[in-house]
């Protein structure tokens, strides 16, 4: 899996929701995203990104979406 392009979807997901008034919504939102449309190996590495290189490259508020609902799309 190439990082780079799962990081650069995944914080165009998260510019997405990021315009949203409630932040607790806008990160269920990127979420929820990510377990209904992404194959469980892109979500996979982008985990094994975020625990091992720190989410090098995510934009904070996808990172911390990403971190808050880790549980709902692992």
């Amino acid at each position: 899996m190439d990082t780079h392009k799962l990081v650069t979807m995944a914080n165009q997901i998260g510019d997405f929701f990021a315009a949203m008034p409630d932040q607790n919504e806008a990160f269920e939102g990127v979420t929820t995203h990510l377990k209904k449309f992404w194959d469980p190996r892109m979500r996979k590495a982008l985990l094994n990104h975020i625990e091992h290189d720190q989410g090098e490259g995510l934009s904070t508020f996808t990172l911390e979406a990403l971190k808050t609902n880790q549980s709902a799309w692992r």
